[in-house]
């Protein structure tokens, strides 16, 4: 039993204040600031080190007696890197957190996403652009299927939800620290500017046109590839769609009235890393 004294004890504290307010969109925007909940979260905050400007992406890490020691080798990185560690209460850990049962152990952190220039100089090969998606979990858990299928980007149109909403942060579990994440780009322009670099533009739609088996068996998922995804309720509007290479919808070979976005995502990203990893693509034999 860890005999280290708090040093948080008071929910009125000025740090679990300014810790809390972070729950509001407009205050992380303010403050270009979020939380990053739990020890895989915290672990991959730590991890990602300092930002273009020579700033740690972590700002302090706040942690329970029995969760130092329970993530020791956490606490140490966060230390080494010399990152302020502040033991707290469970009451103030709880008090900052959004779950309902939090894991001891949260980071303030500063904003990490990246300039949509920037993913667009790096040449991307596969890219999840999230348009009109407004639900927190959802884009968190599109964000780490992008980063399993080894994508090169997440972007994140005007119209979508904040990745660092802590919903979306726990979703993404340590994704959102893995790979660039561009943020508030107006949906013309990010299929514009996406087309423009070489990058074939997709968008997911159950009314799709085109069948993702044929892309597959034509070999289209070879090269450089973008797929857009929609609002959860109803999908992309006409006038995004318009804007794709092609509308592709994920076949449905059994009785199922549709699939889910994130389970939609995860299809199409993987269809496409398979495609452009296999020496032969994916064409079906003649």
């Amino acid at each position: 039993m860890s005999t280290e004294t708090p040093l948080l004890t008071s929910l009125r504290s000025p740090r679990v204040v300014a810790a809390r307010r972070l729950a509001k969109r407009n205050q992380r925007g303010k403050e270009r600031r979020f939380l990053a909940e739990g020890p895989q979260a915290v672990r991959e905050a730590v991890a990602f080190g300092r930002l273009p400007d020579g700033e740690h992406a972590v700002v302090e890490v706040y942690v329970t007696a029995e969760a130092a020691e329970r993530h020791a080798d956490i606490v140490a990185a966060a230390r080494a890197a010399g990152r302020p560690v502040l033991t707290a209460t469970e009451e103030v850990v709880a008090d900052i957190c959004d779950t309902v049962t939090p894991q001891g152990i949260v980071a303030l952190c500063r904003f990490i996403d990246t300039p949509f220039e920037q993913v667009l100089a790096a040449r991307p090969k596969l890219v999840a652009v999230l348009a009109h998606v407004r639900d927190p979990g959802n884009a968190g858990t599109v964000l780490r299927t992008a980063d399993a299928a080894g994508a090169d980007a997440v972007v994140l149109t005007d119209a979508s939800v904040d990745p660092y909403n802590p919903k979306a942060v726990r979703a993404s579990v340590g994704s959102l620290f893995h790979l660039p994440v561009a943020t508030g780009v107006p949906v013309e322009e990010a299929v514009a500017r996406l087309r423009a670099a070489g990058v074939r533009v997709l968008a997911a739609d159950g009314a799709g046109e085109r069948d993702l088996d044929q892309e597959l068996d034509q070999g289209t998922l070879e090269g450089p590839c973008a797929w857009v995804f929609g609002n959860e309720a109803w999908g992309l509007p006409e006038e995004t769609r318009a804007l794709a290479d092609a509308v592709v919808r994920v076949p449905i070979h059994g009785h199922a009235e549709s699939l889910n976005l994130a389970t939609a995502a995860a299809v199409c990203l993987y269809a496409s890393a398979r495609a452009q990893r296999s020496p032969r693509g994916c064409r079906a034999e003649g």
